[in-house]
């Protein structure tokens, strides 16, 4: 990194000061909790590991120096379930990325599509534009078709994931869907799965820790312990 790049010893300074305002805050949640899994505390211990990071991010940028201690990540387990025991409703969060790798193929795919709709309007088709042509795939395949022929539609699979939440009431009809994920709670899931590249190189010996086939708190005593967990879109 150059010298202009690097962060300065205020910047340092200011970042071991917010460690200290986070490690306040956290033992004075500890002190105050009221249970086992008390948000308050893990929302505490979040804001110190991520202002530890800071700091140690900083200090080696700066001065080549990393701290003496480790705060130990939370990127492969679930949050402290804090949904009802028995839920009277599920929801279930899916997200697909996918890179468009051959934009030619897409496009045919759209112009057959057309070929087939009598009321297309040949002037004004959508098929000429990959975004069209996007649109008018997932028009006529369910997502789940597409993830299983993405190859045929130009398209290459990146990360996806699948949430399992759980919620008090079903919703009413119509009433997220202006923002379907903006109220989505970490702290509900049930169950979550996830496929990417970053597991390719894991060793047999670290699937048990897959988070691909993690069960969240939520599931305890429910499933049991041998059940084998399909990961998402374990079909294709």
């Amino acid at each position: 990194m150059s010298d202009a790049a690097q962060p300065t010893a205020a910047e340092v300074r200011a970042a071991a000061e917010a460690v200290k305002t986070a490690l306040d805050r956290h033992l004075a949640a500890v002190e105050r909790r009221t249970g086992e899994d008390d948000p308050a505390v893990y929302e505490a211990f979040n804001e110190l590991a991520a202002a530890a990071e800071e700091y140690d991010e900083l200090l080696y940028e700066r001065y080549d120096e990393v701290t003496p201690f480790e705060i130990p990540g939370t990127d492969d387990e679930l949050p402290p379930y804090t949904g009802p025991e028995e839920p009277n409703a599920l929801s279930v969060l899916i997200r697909r990325d996918y890179s468009v790798v051959e934009p030619q193929r897409l496009l045919a795919q759209a112009r057959r599509i057309e070929a087939v709709d009598d009321d297309a309007d040949v002037e004004t088709t959508a098929s000429g534009t990959v975004h069209g042509a996007v649109g008018l795939l997932f028009g006529e395949f369910e997502p789940d078709e597409i993830a299983s022929r993405h190859k045929e539609f130009g398209l290459e699979e990146g990360d996806s994931t699948l949430w399992v939440t759980a919620a008090d009431e079903p919703a009413e009809a119509g009433e997220w869907l202006e923002a379907p994920f903006e109220q989505a709670d970490t702290q509900r899931i049930v169950c979550r799965f996830d496929v990417s590249a970053v597991f390719d190189d894991e060793t047999d010996d670290d699937l048990d820790d897959d988070p691909r086939r993690g069960v969240g708190p939520g599931l305890d005593g429910i499933l049991d312990d041998d059940e084998d967990l399909e990961p998402l879109d374990a079909d294709r």
